[in-house]
């Protein structure tokens, strides 16, 4: 069973990665992929938020296959990160390559720091 609630939570995430990168990516002419960075730093935070309420109990495991690992992990995206940060560098922009790198890394890293607490914090 829990196999069907990771599918269901991917089959949502992976559409609304694609919707949510290219409404981003259409709002900003730039070679940078903001788009990539704010699903992953929106999916980031999410984990982080489920993270704390399972932590403080207030979730079980179904919300956390179904949202943690089927909307989170469809919805965030480490090869489409690596491959544009790849392209970025191969094109000559190795400073935007560096700085998405070090971007995406403190974004994501603080967003489910900042999602982890705040929940665990409401939730004690």
């Amino acid at each position: 069973m829990t196999w069907l609630l990771v599918a269901l939570g991917a089959a949502v995430g992976a559409p609304l990665r694609y919707l949510a990168d290219r409404a981003v990516q259409i709002r900003h002419d730039s070679v940078f992929p903001w788009g990539t960075l704010v699903v992953n730093a929106g999916g980031s935070l999410v984990l982080g938020v489920l993270t704390g309420a399972v932590t403080g109990g207030a979730v079980g495991s179904g919300a956390q296959a179904l949202l943690g690992t089927g909307l989170c992990g469809a919805l965030t995206t480490y090869s489409t990160f690596s491959y544009e940060t790849l392209r970025l560098a191969e094109r000559g922009w190795k400073f935007l390559a560096v700085a998405n790198v070090t971007a995406t890394f403190f974004v994501g890293l603080g967003a489910v720091y900042f999602g982890f607490t705040l929940t665990r914090d409401l939730l004690m």
